[in-house]
């Protein structure tokens, strides 16, 4: 099984699959809009703009697993992303990352170890998964790195077909 087999959906709940990403390479995001680290959505999406011309897609799955800072509804979680920061790529619909409804997209994705050698459970929100065009989960990196960091792009570049 790969990514591509899970099922998901839209933020607007409509079923949704992963496999028309494939030829991309994606980094999926655990996001949340009331978190110290939400101003990562910025960046996020400045670095969906620079790269989605060359077979690149940030993907975005709210969670409210940590400290509640993802309690709104679908429309409201569209309406911050859309006015507060512009946001252009995809939200799927809000999903437990951790724990018994761990969602099976995030039982593939924790398996994925860090750059430590860690992995595991997702730690906080914007924990990022670097996928490629292939479906493979390549890289993983942890909350405290933000989409601009040079490792973190250095290796999008690298995924782009």
């Amino acid at each position: 099984m790969t990514i591509y087999d899970i099922p998901v959906h839209t933020l607007a709940g409509e079923p949704a699959s992963l496999a028309d990403y494939r030829g991309r390479a994606l980094l999926i995001v655990n996001v949340a809009s009331k978190c110290g680290l939400t101003p990562q959505y910025a960046g996020l999406e400045r670095l969906h703009e620079t790269y989605a011309g060359r077979g690149f897609s940030v993907l975005g799955v709210p969670c409210n697993q940590f400290g509640g800072q993802e309690p709104g509804t679908a429309d409201e979680i569209a309406q911050f992303c859309s006015t507060t920061y512009g946001v252009t790529f995809p939200l799927l619909e809000k999903t437990e990352v951790n724990g018994p409804g761990r969602h099976p997209l995030y039982s593939v994705l924790a398996a994925v170890p860090d750059s430590d050698g860690e992995a595991g459970d997702i730690q906080w929100n914007f924990e990022k998964f670097l996928v490629s065009p292939a479906g493979e989960v390549v890289r993983r990196f942890r909350p405290g790195t933000t989409p601009e960091d040079p490792e973190l792009v250095k290796a999008v570049e690298s995924e782009l077909p």
